[in-house]
């Protein structure tokens, strides 16, 4: 089964908690603080696979977690930071965000990756804390909390060249005719409901990828037929091969209607090198109409070719031709070799306060991590909160939106009673 559309949800690591720990030995009396820092979580990479050809694994598995990173230990021991996750997409995916739409990667080349959830720090373990008014701080840091984002996925099949006609063009039997390709094949029109792939070998040094879009029909651009769902697999080819049916009704209006949907589906498509090939030459009818094609094709300044795809008659020299063809397109443009990482737009420092029937809601961020990285147990860590709220200007908004001593502040799963 065939599918190129998927929606991910990702999480990433949490981080270690970071140890509170003082060194006790015998013979020992100053030992001071060597609590270890938190180990770091795991981050969540999507990767290309050349190998990958569909999106069908994301239609049993639609959550991922990244493992969280061990916490520290004493003697100043640092946790284990946690194994990335790696998740393996077929080349040619886009990644878009799954609420605003907005493109985040696309995915070509093999081996490409795109850090979409960044793994949580661990958290400082009080040896960090020490300082020359404080040898003795019992305070630490939690691991920060891992990232959760959704994310669409769309393949958009690589291939040298695409198989493009009306539905029963016989573009499925040219793919059989040149590869070891099977797809359906059958003598009503839409045989073919999903892209094929196929691989040409030209010699023993020269291969080409084909893909076999299914039919076109009029209106695809706008989402009839199978419309959308596949016009986008022929902006990855660099070379068209255009079969005409000979048994057709008007091949030329045909061709002429093909062309059109491309262009509106996307301008840069008319651009592309295509190949006329009029098919079913196997046919005594199709041979007597194929001199009138010819000429008009010719007038349009096309060098059309004729041949039998289910007799294998002319197909190896429409495939030599489009290697012609495809050596003279402009070659792709050059992938960058950096890991991108997705970066959501929003300020962390940024937070609202809502007055809910409990108290106070604030939400944010920022807060909201500092608070989960909070031990609540320890009086420094508390005051440390309280300097993180202030330095936010959180304190000097609850006050001014008529916090009162008692009242409840929830900052996260958190509830915090308000003492001025």
């Amino acid at each position: 089964m065939f599918i190129d559309e998927a929606k991910i949800t990702v999480i990433s690591g949490k981080g270690g908690d970071g140890a509170v720990h003082f060194r006790r030995e015998k013979y020992v009396p100053h030992g001071g603080p060597d609590g270890g820092d938190g180990g770091r979580g795991g981050s969540v990479i999507l990767e290309a696979r050349a190998a990958h050809n569909t999106l069908f694994a994301f239609r049993n598995q639609q959550k991922y977690r990244a493992q969280d990173g061990s916490r520290g230990s004493k003697q100043n021991q640092t946790g284990r930071s946690a194994d990335d996750l790696i998740i393996q997409v077929p080349a040619g995916t886009l990644v878009y965000d799954a609420d605003s739409d907005k493109l985040l990667g696309d995915l070509v080349t093999d081996g490409e990756q795109l850090i979409v959830c960044n793994g949580g720090r661990g958290g400082r373990g009080n040896a960090r804390f020490a300082t020359s008014r404080n040898k003795a701080p019992r305070i630490g840091e939690k691991g920060e909390p891992g990232e959760e984002h959704t994310f669409r996925l769309e393949l958009k099949l690589i291939a040298d060249i695409g198989l493009v006609g009306v539905p029963n063009a016989g573009k499925s039997t040219f793919l059989a005719a040149v590869t070891n390709a099977k797809p359906k094949i059958a003598d009503y029109p839409f045989t073919t409901i999903s892209p094929n792939l196929g691989v040409a070998e030209l010699d023993l040094e020269h291969t080409l990828v084909l893909a076999d879009i299914p039919g076109l029909i009029e209106g695809a651009h706008l989402g009839i037929g199978l419309g959308h769902d596949f016009l986008r697999h022929i902006q990855r080819t660099r070379v068209l091969i255009h079969l005409l049916d000979g048994m057709g009704e008007d091949p030329l209006l045909d061709f002429a209607q093909i062309n059109s949907e491309l262009a509106l589906f996307d301008p840069a498509l008319k651009d592309k090198p295509q190949l006329v090939v009029f098919n079913k030459m196997d046919l005594p009818e199709v041979q007597a109409r194929w001199p009138e094609v010819k000429q008009a094709l010719e007038a349009r300044g096309y060098a059309p070719l004729s041949i039998s795809a289910v007799a294998g008659t002319g197909v190896r020299p429409a495939l030599y031709r489009a290697a012609e063809l495809l050596n003279q397109a402009p070659p792709p443009a050059p992938e960058s070799q950096e890991i991108p990482v997705y970066r959501p737009e929003s300020d962390p420092r940024e937070f609202s306060i809502k007055r809910v029937p409990e108290g106070w809601r604030v939400v944010g961020e920022s807060i909201e991590r500092a608070a989960a990285m909070t031990y609540w147990e320890f009086d420094q860590s508390i005051r440390r909160f309280q300097r993180i709220m202030k330095a936010l200007g959180i304190e000097d908004a609850l006050r001014k939106a008529g916090v009162q001593e008692g009242d409840s502040v929830f900052i996260g799963e958190f509830e915090l009673e308000w003492q001025d």
